[in-house]
């Protein structure tokens, strides 16, 4: 064997070692870290259904509030509206603006 032969077949004997190595390397890290990696799916998948879960809770929740504080508004401006659409019913001849000013004053009794 030459000498050019003999650094061919070592390099190709290396380069062998190398490929062995790696896909050593590789198996090894695979087979240590599959089952972390499916438990972190796993507890993924749980985590997600859990905010969905949370967020539909959440949003009925904020629509009980609403509808709440939509009842309680409504209850609140009642009168508002009774002594609005008791000025509307007035009849009161004239100047509009003397007429507005009219019925202003009579409702802040003035």
């Amino acid at each position: 064997m030459t000498p050019v032969q003999k650094l061919a077949s070592l390099g190709l004997v290396v380069l062998l070692l190398l490929v062995l190595g790696t896909g050593g390397g590789v198996w090894l890290a695979a087979r240590h870290y599959r089952p972390l990696l499916d438990t972190a799916n796993t507890d993924m998948a749980s985590v997600k259904v859990a905010r969905n879960n949370l967020e539909a809770l959440a949003g009925e929740q904020r629509e009980q509030d609403a509808a709440r504080a939509q009842a309680k508004a409504s209850e609140e401006s009642r009168p508002d509206y009774t002594a609005a659409n008791r000025l509307l019913q007035e009849r009161i001849g004239g100047d509009p603006a003397q007429a507005a000013s009219a019925i202003i004053d009579q409702e802040l009794g003035l």
